[in-house]
């Protein structure tokens, strides 16, 4: 039942000052036709996709239907130390100089405003603010509610609306200060989580498992063959799929892949990119409320049989706004204890049943 668990959601208004401006002059009319290429490639219109309404928009919806067991506390800002496992120094020294600015960063749509900066940095915080109330004990489950997002920033590279890369700060605080050396992060987001794997990618102690819209889709990695490099060999597990691809195929994918390779790795604490342009309403693998609690459901149950049900969930992408709050939301109420039901293929069970119905009659007369 809802309100069996308690979660903490890790949310502070700071990172609502993450505004950029669409209209800052670029640095050439070929970075401006550029950056509108791929915003017309993702299907949206010309302006910022990543603005503060995507977590005002969670937020009311959490205030207008409450759920028990929901916790809310506010977040923190990452230090540099904590920053610096996983980005360059150097990296770091270039985003400071942004600090209080307007600027692009990167011609994949990657900008910053006057309070971008440290909405970054109090996004990362905040990852590993939720990453420590679950391996205290003091919940059940984590989510952190942030922006900007972090599954494409490269260890020196912000890409793709993120500065800082939250899951792999948190990852990385959970191996050096937490005591738990092996994490498995799950990327649900419909983009391939190139940050997060280009900066494990040779770290045995870490599996990340992205699940994502293949290529010709943004950024254009996460291909089967990509498994990881040195130690790290075989710790990356990439599914890429088609556009179409609804809950029941997802739910085969943790059942077959996923479960597998957890069980295989043994982690001591689960981490997931939660992203919700995956929902048919977004950006699409044709998903819906459904399939996202039925995801939890399952990454949930993985979390108690491992580690001791320590399982954290960081946003990620999403930019519908009512699929976003409404993914969100169902996530949290599995989350807390609802049921999460497994998805059918759509129309498959109206079939069968009306198959047997009428084929019952048949074998009656044959």
């Amino acid at each position: 039942m809802e309100g069996d668990r308690s979660v903490l959601v890790c949310h502070d208004e700071r990172m609502l000052q993450h505004k950029p401006d669409v209209n800052l002059p670029f640095l050439s009319d070929r970075l401006d036709k550029r950056v509108r290429s791929i915003l017309a490639s993702l299907n949206v219109e010309w302006k910022y996709p990543e603005h503060p309404g995507r977590l005002t928009a969670i937020l009311d919806a959490l205030k207008a239907t409450p759920i028990p067991g929901i916790r809310t506390v506010g977040g923190r800002a990452a230090t540099r130390e904590q920053l610096a496992r996983v980005h360059g120094t150097a990296y770091l020294d270039d985003i400071e100089t942004y600090r209080g600015k307007q600027a692009w960063l990167d011609v994949d749509t990657t900008a910053v405003s006057p309070g971008s900066v440290e909405a970054a940095e109090v996004a990362a915080g905040t990852a590993i603010a939720a990453v420590e109330a679950v391996v205290s004990g003091e919940v059940n489950h984590a989510f952190a509610l942030v922006r900007p997002p972090g599954h494409h920033a490269e260890s020196m590279r912000a890409r793709g609306f993120c500065l800082f890369n939250n899951v792999a700060v948190a990852a990385a605080h959970a191996q050096v200060a937490l005591g738990c050396p092996r994490v498995l992060i799950i990327d649900w987001d419909v983009h391939h989580g190139n940050g997060t794997q280009s900066i494990f990618w040779a770290d045995p102690d870490v599996m990340l498992f992205d699940m994502h819209r293949a290529a010709p889709f943004y950024p254009g990695s996460g291909h089967l063959e990509e498994v990881g490099g040195g130690r790290g060999e075989g710790m990356t597990v990439n599914v890429p799929l088609s556009a179409g691809t609804g809950d029941a195929a997802v739910m085969q994918v943790f059942h077959q892949i996923l479960g597998p390779a957890a069980r295989w790795f043994q982690p001591d604490l689960i981490l997931v990119s939660a992203g919700f342009d995956a929902h048919h309403n977004d950006l699409a693998l044709n998903m819906s409320y459904e399939g996202f609690g039925a995801m939890t459901g399952y990454v949930q149950a993985l979390a108690d049989e491992l580690c001791d049900g320590r399982l954290a969930m960081i946003l990620e992408g999403g930019y519908n706004l009512e699929s976003l709050a409404g993914g969100v939301h169902r996530v949290l109420r599995v989350l807390s204890g609802a049921e999460a039901t497994e998805p059918t293929e759509a129309g498959l069970e109206d079939v069968e049943r009306a198959a047997a119905f009428h084929l019952s009659a048949f074998n009656e007369d044959f």
